[in-house]
């Protein structure tokens, strides 16, 4: 038998449980239906405009380099865009370019540690002789793929030159509209666009239709506010373009009407009582419609430690992850199985709507589950391999023998957990203090005492809300 090399024969040691953080904010959209053409019209006047002011704006930052918040000034250049537009437009369009800059900055970093990497690879084996080893590093296997790989390394070395100096000077490259777009135009005919089409898709992403919410602000926005009474959407009009005012002090109103049927009272409880709601209408020119995006940023408050998870006493439903289903039973405080099993099938074969949207079956019904059975968080008991695809917060690392495995922690609504947490916080006199947006967290290992054995160490994690959906995966 040969004998195994350094440490590849040994089993990696699952991670003990962690606090999983709680998403930082919420994102729906509603689609604009029966929009009118002088609707649409407005619309892509105002997003033209304010997307030409925009761009000009992100060209000013880019030019200031990387400096100190203080120095880039941002007031000067609000107070120019207020003239065209409106001070809370001049402001959104001021937070774009900013948030655009830092992306862009932390996104060549990112790069430059990825190239240095690869460099650092590639030079270790090319240091070796074709065919040989030396410690743990392999040479190349023959002389051609050595060439390549020359030719490769002098490719990366030059790309990270050229990082660096763009690190260096504070000035990343920046296409507004999206670069694999703007590459497009050059192959059309590859791609089956005409270039009406592709000047059509090139318009609207370069639009801006973008409103940060403000706190006190009716509804949540000034800008652009969604009644929720009757559902009626109006937006404050760039200055040149008030002649086109439908509504009082500048404003036009649209003839459609928003309803926002998912994550609706958590979006009716913010707007009611004029709390911030930022707002994005988007145009899709592939299916020609308009929509409405929502978002709003959630409470950061630190989830229940997992001993008070243990001491609430809850029932907890475990999770095996399948290649093909997933089997749930319900646990007593203890750790004990209860009642029959549930076995979930999970196809996860087709076209990816197809597949998405099993999946999300799959999770509405281990979420009924969940409810059905009074449990307060779903706890995944073991780590399945590539082939058992789940959602969640997920990790990716690297099992026996090269097999990629996923540690997910599942997401289910809870609300008669919230207020179990709650009278005992006030008991204990900890810091948790429950709220709509708070998550539960992982729990600590489970005594399985039918077997005798201490079982695996668990991931958990639960949004405490009282909507019964799944949250959104965008996020602002």
């Amino acid at each position: 038998m040969a004998r195994k090399r350094g440490r590849e024969g040994e089993l990696r040691v699952i991670a003990a449980p962690f606090t999983v953080a709680a998403p930082c904010g919420a994102r729906i959209r509603d689609r604009l239906k029966d929009l009118t053409a002088a609707d649409v019209k407005v619309l892509t006047l105002v997003g033209e405009h304010l997307g030409h002011h925009q761009r000009a704006d992100l060209a000013a930052r880019f030019r200031t380099g990387n400096v100190p918040a203080r120095q880039t000034g941002r007031a000067g250049r609000k107070k120019q865009l207020t003239a065209v537009s409106s001070s809370r437009w001049a402001g959104a369009m001021t937070r774009v370019s900013e948030d655009q800059y830092q992306l862009s900055m932390r996104c060549l970093i990112d790069e430059r540690a990825g190239l240095r990497c690869r460099i650092r690879k590639i030079e270790q084996r090319l240091a070796v002789a074709c065919g040989h080893r030396q410690g743990r590093v392999r040479g190349y296997a023959d002389r051609a793929e050595r060439w390549q790989k020359q030719r490769h390394l002098s490719k990366l070395q030059a790309r990270l030159a050229v990082v660096e100096q763009q690190i260096d000077q504070g000035r990343p490259s920046v296409t507004v509209g999206g670069r694999r777009l703007a590459s497009t135009r050059h192959r059309l005919a590859e791609t089956g666009l005409t270039e009406a089409d592709w000047r059509k898709r090139w318009d609207a992403a370069r639009l801006f239709l973008t409103a940060d919410g403000e706190s006190g602000a009716p509804h949540g926005n000034y800008t652009i506010t969604v009644d929720p009474a009757d559902g009626s959407l109006t937006l404050v009009l760039p200055e040149p373009l008030r002649y086109l005012a439908n509504a009082p002090r500048g404003r036009y109103r649209l003839s459609c009407t928003v309803t926002f049927h998912h994550r609706r009272p958590e979006w009716l409880d913010r707007v009611s009582a004029h709390r911030a709601v930022r707002y994005d209408i988007v145009y899709d020119p592939a299916r020609d419609r308009w929509y409405l995006d929502a978002s709003w940023s959630t409470s950061t408050t630190p989830p229940p430690s997992p001993e008070e998870i243990r001491a609430s006493g809850a029932r907890l439903l475990a999770v095996d992850l399948n290649a093909d289903h997933l089997a749930a039973i319900v646990l007593d405080p203890h750790g004990n199985p209860m009642g029959e099993p549930h076995t979930i099938p999970l196809e996860l074969t087709g076209p990816t709507t197809t597949r998405d949207g099993r999946l999300r079956a799959a999770i509405t019904r281990l979420i009924a589950r969940a409810h059905e059975h009074d449990c307060a968080a779903i706890v995944i008991e073991n780590l399945g391999f590539a082939d058992a695809r789940a959602t969640g917060r997920e990790t990716m690392g690297r099992g026996r023998r090269g097999k990629a495995f996923r540690r997910t922690v599942a997401q289910i609504p809870t609300a008669h957990f919230r207020e179990r947490l709650r009278s005992m916080a006030c008991h204990q006199g900890g810091k948790t203090r429950p709220r709509r947006s708070d998550q539960l967290v992982p729990l600590p290992d489970l005594k399985d005492r039918s077997r005798g054995h201490q079982a695996p160490n668990s991931l958990v994690c639960g949004q405490l809300t009282d909507t019964g959906q799944l949250p959104q995966e965008r996020y602002t």
